[in-house]
């Protein structure tokens, strides 16, 4: 199968943006990923993927510790920023101890409780800490663009 391929077929999938965050030596790292979802409500956990040629994954790994950022549909730079396009000064705030970005619509603080590698990509299963909520609409992302959520007019019979 072409690689090409997988990748348009893959950005078929609408997905959430998030800029994962953690600090390690006293200094904060993140990344801009689409990879991320729910696994459990009891326990509450929740996975990230990092591949393997990515600078955060070895702060991750260090740090044991992880913050999944759930942007705001009006914070597109900040995700320019994450994903190696600089963007200017970010402002972050704390969620129990770790760096979150202000305005994202969640900020969920997580613990690594088990990681798996898995082709190009490490797995972080995170026990969630402690999370905030703001009423915002998402970012999106969809074949290669950022996009807003519209809500569908249902007919009612």
């Amino acid at each position: 199968m072409d690689d090409l391929l997988f990748r348009q077929a893959m950005g078929k999938f609408a997905t959430g943006v998030t800029v994962l965050t953690t600090a390690y030596e006293g200094d904060i790292h993140g990344m801009t990923a689409n990879a991320f979802m729910s696994v459990s409500l009891d326990p509450k956990l929740v996975v990230i993927s990092v591949g393997h040629r990515a600078r955060f994954l070895e702060k991750v790994t260090k740090s044991q510790r992880f913050a999944v950022n759930i942007l705001a549909e009006d914070q597109e730079q900040i995700s320019q920023h994450f994903a190696g396009k600089p963007q200017g000064e970010i402002q972050f705030s704390t969620l129990n101890g770790l760096p979150v970005i202000e305005g994202a619509v969640a900020q969920i603080t997580c613990d690594v409780a088990s990681v798996h590698q898995e082709g190009d990509h490490t797995l972080f299963i995170g026990r969630v800490t402690g999370l905030e909520l703001q009423e915002k609409s998402p970012l999106l992302y969809y074949c290669g663009q950022y996009c807003e959520l519209t809500a569908l007019e249902t007919n009612k019979s």
